[in-house]
């Protein structure tokens, strides 16, 4: 495996530009094995639906016949019945059995399946057929399975009910719906030490009953020691994962993709010592209802104000802010990776629909000097265009990435997990740290077709010295690295977090699938550093 010709990390704050360079240290590659986690089955949601036999309603085939036809029927074929049964087996996919009870005769039967399409069988008596079927839009649907026996001028039909299993994406907001500073969505106080604050989702404006998840940034402020918060669904068993890592005196924020529970809240749970204060920003919900589907791309830069990419060379000005521009008509919202660098003093960044009036929320919180990415899920305007706004009384350097798009023509819905799922962790894995100047690739769902993309919680840990993780998708297969015939991915460009010696640093990241459902996790420091890997849930376009 060649490692000439490597692009290197260059520029302020470890934020990768372009340079061409030989590496000073050698790169290395690590593979994961893949832990046996079915990405369908493991994910919530998934539902059994059915209709018994004595729902089936008998008719008689050709009515026409009067009273005679009506005679024959009951006394021909007299137990013929439906039972049915369909289970969830992906986003948008159901799996059918029909159970046709039936005298010895040549059937002819039908499936509609409620959205225009259908199928046809010809069994001979009883018989149990099986059918998929995948909808175009989420959505309630009723299934009618119709049963013709000619002969004996019979026909019976019974109608399942069923509700696809995905989630698609509305924006909402930015709008704050938790602040323990103020009392905001809860009391006026910090959060204790290993005890939950409870944020209402559902319901909480106009937010409607039954969502399923919701995306918030949470920002940890105020902290005395050091800490985590887990966010997780009411009722559900708090999950040993983190979403927010922080230290003494930090203010950090993280986006998160969390379930909500059937009462319609999700709980934050403080992981430290002392109290902290927290903070909780709605950008959109996931429901059951045709919405927005999800498109996950490569990531890729379309702003950096150090060398003028997206918008004018300069740092952007203390309370100043600047476009995205987006199709018009497009797109209902876009997730980037918005990246904070040179700030000349404390502050934050927000982002907004350009429509709009600029919220009082935040999506970036930074120190003086401090280089801190956070992701960001932010609605768009009328026209296409997003604006990202310095909060702070002095400029700074502003890097955004997009990572990907929330359209009403795409099919990717979220599915996310009963619980968030560790895949990685190299403190324990046995196989060493996430090699300097190397990558990590972590096989989620190789050859599974429909999986879109990951939502995936990265943290990284014992840094030794500074420096930026990439995520991407691999361009190889899991064959390829079995016998050695893998390429050397492109080094990534966009960064997904950054740290400083000594930090642990967390970032949701929505990482594409590629076209092998490998995804490659790259160290750009030049120094190794322990990786964390979670993950909450996928987006499926079946």
């Amino acid at each position: 495996m060649s490692a000439a010709a490597i692009v290197t990390a260059a520029g302020a704050g470890l934020i990768p530009v372009t340079a061409h360079a030989a590496d000073p240290v050698k790169p290395g590659v690590q593979g994961v094995a893949s832990p046996g986690i079915d990405l369908d089955k493991a994910s919530a949601g998934f539902q059994t639906f059915t209709s018994p036999k004595d729902r089936t309603v008998r008719k008689p085939l050709n009515a026409a016949k009067g009273a005679a036809a009506a005679a024959q029927a009951a006394e021909g074929n007299p137990d013929l019945g439906i039972v049915l049964e369909a289970k969830s087996v992906s986003a948008h996919g159901v799996a059918l059995t029909t159970t046709v009870n039936s005298a010895n005769a040549s059937l002819n039967v039908v499936i509609d399946w409620g959205d225009g399409q259908s199928d046809q069988a010809d069994p001979y008596g009883s018989a149990v057929l099986q059918h998929t079927h995948a909808y175009a839009k989420l959505g309630e649907y009723n299934v009618t399975i119709t049963v013709k026996d000619p002969v004996n001028n019979a026909e019976v039909a019974n109608v399942l009910e069923l509700q696809t299993t995905g989630s698609d994406f509305t924006p909402y907001g930015p709008t704050r719906l938790l602040d323990t500073r103020n009392g905001t969505g809860a009391l006026k106080a910090k959060v204790a030490p290993y005890a939950t604050s409870r944020v209402k989702i559902a319901g909480n404006g106009k937010i409607p009953e039954g969502v399923t998840a919701v995306a918030l940034n949470l920002t940890v402020t105020n902290p005395t020691s050091a800490g985590h918060v887990t966010a997780f669904p009411s009722g559900g068993d708090r999950p040993t994962t983190s979403n927010v890592n922080f230290e003494a005196g930090q203010t950090v924020p993280n986006l998160v993709i969390v379930p909500v529970g059937k009462d319609g809240y999700v709980e934050l749970y403080n992981g430290g010592w002392e109290p902290v204060d927290l903070l909780a920003d709605v950008t959109g919900y996931f429901g059951r209802k045709a919405a927005s589907g999800y498109t996950p791309r490569d990531p890729a830069r379309i702003v950096d104000t150090r060398s003028g990419i997206g918008t004018q060379r300069g740092q952007l000005a203390g309370q100043g802010s600047f476009k995205i521009q987006m199709p018009a008509g497009l797109h209902e919202a876009i997730a980037l990776n918005v990246t904070v660098t040179n700030p000349r003093e404390d502050g934050h960044l927000t982002a907004y629909p350009s429509d709009q009036p600029a919220p009082t929320t935040s999506n970036v919180n930074f120190k003086t000097g401090q280089t801190v990415a956070n992701s960001v899920i932010v609605p768009v305007a009328a026209d296409g265009s997003v604006t990202i706004r310095n909060g702070a009384w002095q400029p700074t350097d502003v890097v955004v990435d997009l990572v990907g798009a929330y359209s009403k023509d795409s099919q990717g819905s979220f599915m996310s997990f009963k619980k968030p799922d560790r895949w990685l962790d190299t403190r324990t894995w046995g196989k060493g740290q996430s090699p300097a100047r190397g990558y990590t690739y972590i096989p989620f769902s190789p050859g599974e077709e429909g999986i879109a993309g990951y939502v995936l919680n990265t943290t990284v840990t014992n840094t030794v010295g500074d420096g930026f993780l990439s995520v991407a998708p691999d361009p190889n297969t899991v064959q390829q690295y079995r016998d050695k015939s893998n390429i050397w991915p492109d080094r990534p460009v966009a960064s997904s977090l950054n740290w400083t010696a000594g930090k642990t640093v967390p970032n949701l990241v929505q990482a594409s699938s590629g076209n092998t459902g490998i995804v490659d996790f790259w160290n750009q420091g030049w120094e190794d550093t322990d990786l964390i890997v979670d993950i909450f849930g996928y987006y499926e376009t079946k």
